[in-house]
């Protein structure tokens, strides 16, 4: 498990480094001219610019493993940021975020299905996950802060610049301490080998077993319904449209610092609920449902201004966050049997992306007519409307052993 250690450590340096750009992104491009329709744009394109990197890294990570992809993901996305801090005009920003939200498609699933391969139960799995989410939080609970002091001691250039080189460091450093677990092959090679195996060998009435006839078994697992990634992207769509607000949420935009508190704000709530390990104890489905229900009335409140303080608001919606997101990768963990970790996550990436790029498109584009929060509302409740009610995973026992691809 010592790769494990390392892998969260990594992780977090890299989600620290990568949340302490929300609350600067936007008042530097503030700085270079772009009103708040471009911004929404090019928050956008980051996450739509995911798409192409999401469908490579899906058959990528099943077919060659993890780490390369690690590697190169954070090592490209440190260059990238070194570039972004001498870009002069709101085009040129657009232009580095939207090459950045491609090379950085390729880190959350291969990551995710690194964690799911040193598991060896399901169980371990939704700890694992778990441990991930924590990781994830933790970094995102002072990173955004530390973002904005950092800019406001040395500005935007000196920050950015810091970032990028952090980011370069840890890539450099995963290609050497990070290694795949020993008893773990591509999907690919171990199809291929499986599939000669049964080949040769004859079962015991004499009948040689087709690989046919093993995939059909490997296949006997219920498929995922495609409307279960409507709420990943529901929730993403949501988080898209929070993220774009808050600089302009109480004058924020006149203060950095004031806005990376709002951005700890959630991630402190999400960290109090990841905090409660007794939770994976209950259903994934019942945790998704509930977090999701209740994110989807907290965006209601906002958007008819509820009176409740803003950080008590945030808070909230951060513990729901912490709920709901973890218990959505242990449910495709379940439902996946076992297999093809990289193109399962790869899904899930895919939806979070179009859900990102959908966000922050039509909060600025209508923002003047109706107030983003309600059209995260109703977002979220379709998505929950259309949620599979039938559990096929309650069929598999807990303690089962999962098949290592």
């Amino acid at each position: 498990m010592r790769s494990v250690v390392w892998l969260y450590l990594f992780l977090f340096v890299a989600f620290f480094d990568l949340h302490a750009q929300y609350p600067i992104l936007t008042p530097f491009a503030v700085s270079l001219g772009a009103a708040p329709s471009f911004i929404g744009l090019m928050m956008g394109l980051y996450s739509f610019t995911h798409l192409p990197g999401n469908l490579l890294a899906g058959y990528g990570v099943d077919r060659y493993g993890s780490r390369i992809f690690i590697m190169w993901s954070l090592m490209g996305a440190g260059v990238l940021l070194i570039l972004q801090a001498h870009v002069t005009d709101p085009w040129q920003l657009l232009i580095v975020r939207s090459i950045s939200g491609f090379v950085l498609a390729f880190l959350s699933p291969a990551c995710l299905a690194l964690l799911a391969r040193y598991a060896e139960d399901q169980v371990q799995q939704g700890k694992l996950m778990a441990g991930n989410g924590l990781i994830h939080t933790l970094a995102s609970v002072v990173s955004p802060a530390a973002g904005a002091y950092l800019v406001s001691k040395v500005g935007f250039t000196m920050a950015f610049q810091a970032l990028g080189i952090g980011l370069l460091i840890i890539g450099a450093l995963a290609s050497v301490l990070i290694r795949p677990p020993q008893h773990a092959k591509p999907a690919g090679v171990l199809g291929s080998a499986n599939e000669t195996k049964n080949e040769l060998q004859p079962d015991q009435a004499g009948h040689k077993t087709t690989a046919v006839q093993t995939s059909t078994q490997a296949d006997a697992i219920q498929p995922i319904p495609l409307r279960f990634f409507l709420l990943p992207l529901a929730i993403a769509c949501s988080q898209g449209i929070l993220f774009f607000e808050l600089p302009f949420a109480a004058n924020a935009l006149q203060s950095v610092v004031k806005t990376g508190m709002l951005f700890t704000a959630v991630s402190l709530g999400a960290l109090f609920t990841l905090s409660l390990l007794f939770l994976n104890r209950y259903s994934a489905f019942l945790r998704t449902w509930i977090g999701s229900f209740c994110l989807s009335l907290l965006f209601f409140c906002m958007a008819i201004d509820a009176p409740m303080p803003l950080y008590v608001t945030l808070f909230l919606i951060g513990m729901t966050k912490g709920v709901t997101l973890p218990a959505l990768s242990a449910h495709l963990l379940q439902l996946s049997g076992g297999s093809r970790y990289g193109r399962i996550f790869s899904t899930l990436s895919i939806a979070f992306s179009i859900g990102s790029f959908l966000g922050p498109m039509l909060a600025g584009q209508l923002r003047s007519h109706v107030s983003p929060f309600f059209i995260a509302f109703i977002i979220l409740m379709a998505a929950i409307a259309f949620m599979p009610l039938q559990r096929p995973w309650q069929t598999m026992t807990v303690n089962s052993k999962l098949q290592r691809t």
